[in-house]
């Protein structure tokens, strides 16, 4: 029988970072442990057991300060759902320390990216806004609709519903799936990507995707795009309804990417969605 995988858990404290100590401590995941876990030195749960902060049994590992403290645990693989700028300077970190990682943070800007990018030259990544195989199924959904709807009179409209809580907006999860659709469309996503509308705007262009964010109370997730012509809409939607979806999703992930080549994968990677993907 091989040993347990020692998984780093980097952004410990936060509610994904909580919700996979919760689902370590429960046995969930078989075969991953928890060796070592980090969040903000201002974090009121630094010091705590990881496990007890996230109101689970106690793990033995407490909730670290500093990045290379946990590093020290050796992990064989790092989870990770910080904070967009804490991500991208722990990149050079990550690729000198060669420990596989799994980033699921979000607000990612270009730079931020491409920082992670490069360490995926030297260590095998996996990057994904929304780790639910959910999610990740409607990705592939959409782009086939766009594809098949393209040139058609069909409007793309994405609309998305978090927690009052969170900070990033458009939602990570609506930018990929606005991804899905630019490509099944045959657009660059930057160029036809509109924010919500305001005022008077004029009539809506063809070539375009627009994004409409709702925060409120405690929702989880949810997600529509909505391709609407003249006479009907086709609508495709996901509704997280807890976080345990996307944290079995970064543990199935820390589960496969050890041993893989240095290279930035998707989660459609990870569950044998793309072509050609690794198995």
């Amino acid at each position: 029988m091989s040993a347990a995988k020692k998984i780093l858990l980097i952004g410990a404290a936060g509610r994904m970072g909580q919700a996979i100590a919760r689902l370590l401590a429960s046995g969930a995941a078989p075969g991953l442990e928890l060796a070592a876990a980090v969040d903000r030195a201002d974090s009121p749960l630094v010091g705590q057991d990881a496990g007890s902060a996230a109101s689970a049994r106690p793990l033995g590992v407490r909730i670290a300060a500093d990045l290379a403290d946990a590093l020290a645990a050796r992990p064989d693989v790092a989870i990770d759902f910080s904070f967009h700028a804490a991500s991208a300077a722990a990149a050079p970190r990550m690729a000198a320390a060669g420990i596989p990682w799994i980033v699921g943070t979000t607000g990612l800007d270009d730079a931020e990216t491409a920082a992670i990018a490069k360490a995926a030259q030297q260590i095998p990544v996996v990057l994904s806004s929304n780790m639910s195989l959910g999610v990740n199924l409607l990705y592939a959904l959409v782009e086939q609709a766009a594809r098949a709807l393209q040139g058609r009179g069909y409007d793309c409209e994405i609309v998305e519903r978090h927690h009052r809580r969170k900070k990033d907006a458009p939602s990570g999860t609506a930018l990929y799936l606005g991804e899905a659709a630019a490509k099944g469309f045959g657009w660059n996503l930057k160029e036809v990507a509109v924010d919500g509308r305001s005022g008077l705007v004029g009539e809506r262009p063809e070539k375009q995707i627009g994004f409409h964010a709702v925060r409120g109370g405690d929702i989880v997730g949810d997600h529509t795009v909505l391709f609407a012509a003249d006479g009907e809409c086709v609508e495709l939607s996901h509704r997280a309804t807890s976080r345990d979806t996307l944290a079995l999703g970064a543990l199935r992930a820390a589960a496969w990417i050890p041993g893989r080549a240095p290279a930035l994968y998707g989660m459609r990677d990870v569950i044998g969605l793309n072509p050609g993907s690794p198995a």
